[in-house]
């Protein structure tokens, strides 16, 4: 697909997206561009999710696994959009999020140092988690499979399973008007069936122009110690459909500070930094990272671990950390953009998930028949001229 070239059967027009109120959401998901952006982005990322997965193989090296995903990120987006603009500015692309690959009871963001020798073995239970950007219009996915098997059963089959239905079920419900009250509680139904655990703190946002995790969202799991607000899901708005579920407790915890390795700049924060290898981290953070989150093994800068714990200290980054749930717990994590739109929500991340063998299934049997219903209707063919 050449820059100016669309796929996509949307009417042009011009906009501006400074103010993206509903009514401005709609002209801008009228725009060939900006759904095209945000498809090309999901193409990008769907080819780094498969890299990924095929890197993922007995003896592997786990950061060579990230740095594939990664590297295959860079490539797929370095295609597009290599024209500037009519103002002389090039179109910011690449990795959205670094890839993670966590494994076995790893919840997430395991991103390793090029000097880790951590490999994998058989039957070892991953999640991938990355994504990529056109124009800083996102896309993210994560998936879970089991290294070198063909017949996934136990407690690993129960997790995977009971995420991919409680994914099906909730991005059917995400409709224009819908209420996100219930969907906390949709998603722990499917949990308690599959005799698994929702993991706390896990979110579903909405994401914009250049924002990752929007301030709109919807909780996994509301506890007394976080709640969300119900709110209204809107049409032409875009979210990023993130399910954990865990065969433990589902509360996971940090275990080493030194494993967190994906960071993102925190916009809102200043501070003048006292030294000069942190100035020096900090300034190639601010040029090549500006809104989006990335790992430290992408930095260029020598002391980048010295120059990191003080941006930390003083507020300038969020930081990522490595979770775990408890040994020999099973966990899966499955994630999908889609977009709001008025014929359905299009899934434009997309994977196919891993057979597997659970003896459980749903306990209201009219969610099944929710699930075979297709988020889009089939498109009727053009009449001929």
């Amino acid at each position: 697909m050449s820059d100016s070239e669309s796929e996509y059967d949307v009417e042009e027009e011009e906009i501006d997206e400074s103010e993206f109120t509903c009514e401005n959401r709609a002209r801008a998901m009228k725009q060939p561009d900006v759904v095209t952006k945000y498809k090309i982005a999901a193409d990008c990322a769907n080819a780094a999710l498969k890299v990924a997965t095929d890197a993922c193989v007995v003896g592997a090296k786990i950061v060579d696994c990230c740095q594939a995903g990664d590297d295959s990120l860079e490539k797929e987006t370095a295609k597009y959009y290599n024209k500037k603009d009519k103002d002389g500015n090039k179109v910011e692309k690449g990795v959205a999020f670094p890839t993670c690959v966590s494994v076995n009871n790893q919840v997430c963001h395991a991103s390793p140092n090029a000097d880790c020798d951590a490999v994998l073995k058989e039957g070892d239970c991953v999640k991938i988690d990355l994504g990529a950007h056109i124009d800083g219009y996102v896309a993210t996915s994560a998936h879970t499979f089991v290294i070198g098997q063909d017949k996934i059963t136990g407690q690993v089959a129960d997790v995977m399973k009971a995420c991919e239905l409680a994914s099906e079920i909730v991005i059917r419900k995400l409709r224009p008007g819908a209420s996100t009250a219930d969907i906390s509680e949709t998603i722990e139904n499917v949990a308690k069936d599959f005799g698994v655990n929702v993991v706390e703190g896990v979110m579903t946002h909405n994401m914009k122009r250049f924002i990752i995790d929007g301030n709109k969202v919807i909780l996994n799991k509301q506890t007394p110690e976080m709640k969300a607000e119900p709110t209204e899901i809107e049409m032409y708005e875009t979210y990023a459909l993130d399910i954990v579920m865990s065969s433990g407790e589902g509360k996971p915890k940090q275990r080493d500070e030194r494993e967190t390795r994906v960071y993102k700049r925190a916009i809102e924060k200043n501070y003048q930094l006292k030294m000069a290898n942190s100035r020096a981290v900090f300034s190639e953070i601010s040029k090549r990272f500006p809104t989006m989150p990335f790992t430290a093994r992408a930095l260029q800068e020598k002391r980048v671990n010295f120059g990191l714990v003080e941006c930390c200290n003083h507020g300038l980054l969020h930081s990522y950390p490595v979770l775990y749930e408890k040994d020999g717990s099973a966990v899966a994590h499955i994630k999908s953009t889609f977009l709001v739109l008025k014929n359905g929500n299009d899934r434009i991340t997309t994977f196919a998930p891993q057979a597997v063998e659970s003896d459980k299934k749903l306990s209201d049997t009219a969610l099944y028949d929710l699930i075979a219903q297709p988020l889009k209707p089939p498109k009727k063919p053009k009449a001929k001229k």
